[in-house]
């Protein structure tokens, strides 16, 4: 669409219906839910990966780390949205590319060290995978040969997925929070766990 509008070009489009179709979640955290939830608003079958197999609304099926391959042979709809860790690093690569459709859209707004991005250029270049909507990059920005930025089916943004007008001012309120509970000897907000690394 953007190339038409500078080409000042008139030209209709046939959008996707999302009604039953399959979006995939890694990483079913905070960010995962929200996604889950927006799925199911829009009558997807919504599967997830996690570390914990333990139900959650919004979510059809949970998948097992071994059954990852599974669950990408069905999804419409990729979506990327786990931390960065020793567990998830690469954990989309040549093979995994390989068993999704090729009319399938992969969205990442987890971190750029969850896929191999060579092998996801490698993918959209030979229409192995309809597109990608790619948050995050291995490294930010990608450098100005990268070929994403210049594929029509992938949509580049600056990490910025997450960047709302109130971001700043949550931020501060947790911080503020934070302090005050640091200062009465409680139990701190949003704490990293040092074993997960998130």
């Amino acid at each position: 669409m953007e190339r038409d509008k500078k080409a000042k070009r008139w030209e209709r489009y046939c959008g996707e219906e999302l009604t039953g179709k399959t979006l995939a979640i890694v990483g079913v955290g905070r960010v995962g839910q929200e996604v889950a939830r927006h799925g199911k608003r829009m009558d997807m079958r919504v599967t997830g990966m996690r570390r914990s197999d333990a139900p959650m609304p919004d979510v059809d099926k949970l998948f097992a780390r071994a059954e990852l391959h599974t669950m990408l042979r069905e999804a419409d709809f990729l979506v990327l949205a786990a931390p960065h860790t020793p567990e998830t690093e690469g954990i989309i690569g040549e093979a995994e590319l390989a068993v999704m459709k090729p009319t399938a859209v992969l969205i990442n707004i987890g971190r750029g060290a969850l896929i191999d991005e060579d092998a996801l250029i490698r993918a959209l270049q030979h229409k192995r995978l309809a597109g990608a909507a790619l948050d995050v990059f291995r490294d930010e920005p990608p450098p100005p040969d990268s070929p994403l930025w210049n594929m029509p089916n992938v949509i580049v943004s600056p990490h910025s997925a997450s960047t709302v007008t109130q971001e700043n001012a949550r931020i501060t309120d947790i911080f503020v929070d934070n302090l005050r509970r640091y200062l009465r000897g409680e139990p701190l907000r949003n704490v990293l766990d040092k074993t997960k690394l998130y």
